[in-house]
């Protein structure tokens, strides 16, 4: 018996009112791994910690997940990420709703500044879609362009089409649904009814009815029995009269590979599954729970025990993780401090108003007025227009805290302080805030040693497999990695990795800005004697530099660059350029060298930021063709890389040619992803290392296209 990998329209009923209990939680924060799963962080004041999964690949699902079997947050939030953690950040849960009897459900959060709909379909291909309180879509993992229904940025969700739903059909409805089938009982009720295929063939044998039985032998009292049997597990779902099991797989049918393995669980025991061992829960959501959890161990593959190499890639990822982590905590120490400085710095510039509002507290406190009097009377004051009152957005009486509004920021004032003593507190506590980055750093240096020794560790150990195979070396076969059933990764992320790159190919190292202040920090910072510096004649193009040297290395103008690169060098730069996103397909290219290169403007000119004046002459290639390959290499490296065609082709296993298109930058990036997903064996390979938004970083701004498309 194959395991459950997809919830059905019956457990997205009993979902919706477990999860509602969690209305009222505060959303934290939000994750998305890959391209198909993503992860709420909530907080809920009666229960704690609440994390919820949305997942909608090969595993179809939606529930909360015990907080230790979370997976650990991925090292860089892609943009899908980012927009719902701006969007929900500090957000309430409203509420879970199913759509219809359909296989999707919608979330809604609330905040101070508007309401976000999380739909999530977990039918098809799946889907997250999120949208504003009037179902303007703001983003989606997936775009959807049928002919019945839309889903895509900037335009209204679209559900599907209305079905019929078993759990409220009229009884003259049911009847009509049953007389227009020509086929069996139980295929009418998973087809017509939507009951999908169990929970027709437990609806039959509750009803004791032959599923087999052609539905022009069924007559009235099998009718009312089959209606029966639907509307008491409707009366089991709407009360929530729920008694989960999970199922597991007859450990005694040893022929059989799933036996001992979870197959299903459900809100309430089924007849259809009496012959599994089943496991009580008290809760669905804590079945899910496990259901999947224990689904995922079941699936994993055996430890190969003749393997004895110790998994350096997984330590060197772990330490990774910890020094990405680290990092994120010194940035967010950073700005703390920096915020509490500027609210200490914000009550000195608005100091009269401060002390207005402290001294209006404090005097009606030695009158003994309550808080409730107090905090009415600000009320009363702001809709008369007195400023001091206006800025009073709340007061906590039970900690003596008054929070006003400055400048757009919100800040806590201690209302028996004064403003010095307040500003003083803040400025202590961003003192404090910073002493904790002091000690952030020093653990960083501690994890980074610690990641040496790994990465020094493999090295040693790959040096000696290198020394035993090194005679057979010759003999062995270019490893195909496409057919590979598990790709090792072996991440390397290099200094430029921030900036447009690429190799040559020759091996030269080129690189090219991604904005104004790259373009700066190019030619100040990383332009070296030998390189050549490239531009297109058409504006907005990235300063594009062919490195003669690597930055480690001693620079040196005596090195010729092949043509080779150089032209390279200018298909990348036109490529990147407005010329793609204008659509065209070739534009002028002007090379020069380094030297040629400066900041200081000529007496009477200007240069704005990321701009640079050129002294002497220019190599022009006319009517370079823009020309951009996306690919992903394995080795000695595994990550995607882009650039122009000629000089990726070589360096990367497979590659996929873009030009000048109608999709935009996100979905051309998706149908890459599952392009690439479909040439490896190893899928979660590629969801590992070229998930779309590592795609979309190498991909020109604008739209495109596939080439052979």
């Amino acid at each position: 018996m194959d395991p459950k990998r997809e919830l059905t329209s019956v457990d997205l009923a009993a979902l919706v009112g477990e999860l509602g209990a969690y209305e009222g939680a505060k959303v934290d924060k939000a994750y998305l791994y890959g391209d198909d799963l993503v992860r709420l962080k909530m907080r809920d004041f009666d229960r704690g910690r609440v994390e919820l999964v949305l997942e909608v690949g090969e595993i179809k699902r939606a529930h909360t997940v015990a907080p230790e079997r979370v997976p650990d947050a991925p090292g860089r939030p892609p943009q899908f990420a980012m927009m719902l953690r701006n969007r929900l950040s500090g957000a309430d849960f409203a509420g879970v709703s199913q759509y219809e009897f359909d296989r999707i459900l919608e979330f809604v959060f609330e905040r101070d500044d508007g309401t976000t709909r999380i739909i999530v379909e977990l039918f098809g291909q799946g889907n997250v879609a999120v949208t504003d309180g009037e179902y303007e879509v703001i983003d989606c993992l997936e775009t959807v362009r049928l002919k019945s229904r839309t889903v895509v940025p900037g335009s209204r969700y679209e559900f599907p089409d209305s079905r019929t739903n078993p759990l409220t059909v009229s009884r003259e409805a049911f009847d009509h649904e049953m007389d227009q089938s020509d086929t069996d009982v139980v295929r009418t009720l998973a087809t017509q009814l939507n009951f999908g295929g169990l929970y027709a063939e437990e609806i039959c044998t509750r009803a004791g009815v032959e599923k087999a039985m052609d539905i022009d032998d069924a007559d009235e009292d099998v009718y009312d029995r089959i209606y029966e049997a639907i509307e008491r597990l409707a009366l089991d779902l709407r009360n929530g009269n729920f008694d989960p099991r999970l199922y597991i797989a007859d450990e005694d049918e040893e022929d059989d590979e799933s036996a001992g393995r979870v197959v299903d669980t459900t809100p309430f025991p089924l007849e259809e599954h009496a012959e599994l061992a089943a496991e009580p829960y008290d809760s669905f959501l804590a079945a899910l729970d496990d259901y999947f959890y224990r689904l995922e161990l079941d699936e994993e593959e055996e430890p190969d025990p003749t393997e004895q190499r110790p998994d350096f890639e997984e330590e060197i990822a772990k330490h990774e993780r910890i020094i990405e982590q680290q990092q994120g905590a010194i940035e967010g120490f950073e700005q703390e401090a920096e915020a509490l400085r500027e609210q200490a710095e914000s009550l000195y510039a608005e100091y009269g108003l401060v002390d207005d509002i402290l001294s209006t507290v404090r005097e009606a406190r030695e009158q003994d007025r309550p808080w409730d009097e107090i905090e009415q009377r600000f009320e009363e004051g702001a809709e008369q227009g007195i400023e001091a009152a206006e800025a009073v957005v709340d007061i906590d009486g039970s900690e003596g805290v008054v929070t006003v509004e400055i400048d757009g920021e919100r800040i806590d004032l201690v209302a028996q302080q004064g403003v010095e003593q307040n500003a003083d507190r803040l400025y202590t506590e961003a003192k404090r805030v910073e002493e904790k980055k002091e000690g952030a750093l020093a653990a960083i240096e501690d994890t980074r040693e610690d990641l040496e020794e790994v990465k020094q560790r493999r090295d040693r150990w790959e040096a000696e497999d290198a020394a035993e195979d090194e005679e057979d070396e010759d003999e062995q076969e270019e490893r195909d990695w496409l057919a590979e059933p598990s790709v090792p990764i072996r991440e390397n992320e290099p200094w430029f990795d921030r900036f447009r790159w690429f190799h040559t190919s020759d091996g030269y190292l080129v690189i090219g800005g991604r904005n104004a202040d790259q373009n700066e920090e190019l030619v100040k910072k990383y332009l070296e004697p030998g390189d050549k510096v490239l531009h297109t004649q058409a504006h907005g193009g990235p300063v594009t530099v062919l490195k003669a040297t690597d930055p480690s290395e001693a620079s040196s103008a005596d090195i010729e660059l092949p043509d080779s690169s150089i032209e390279e060098a200018a298909q990348f730069a036109v490529s990147y350029s407005s010329v793609w996103k204008d659509g065209r397909y070739a534009g002028d290219v002007y090379a020069v060298d380094s030297d040629q290169v400066t900041k200081t403007p000529e007496s009477g000119e200007y240069l704005e930021k990321g701009g640079f004046a050129i002294r002497g002459d220019r190599t022009y290639y006319r009517d370079t063709p823009v020309g951009v390959a996306v690919g992903v290499q394995c080795e000695p490296y595994t990550r995607v890389i882009g650039g122009p065609p000629s000089a990726i082709e070589d360096q990367a296993e497979t590659t996929i040619e873009l030009e000048p298109g109608r999709y935009a930058q996100a979905d051309a990036a998706k149908r890459l992803y599952r392009r690439f997903r479909e040439r490896f064996e190893d899928e979660s390979f590629v969801r590992k290392i070229a998930s779309p938004d590592r795609i979309q970083h190498f991909m020109p701004p604008g739209g495109s296209r596939i080439t052979e498309d």
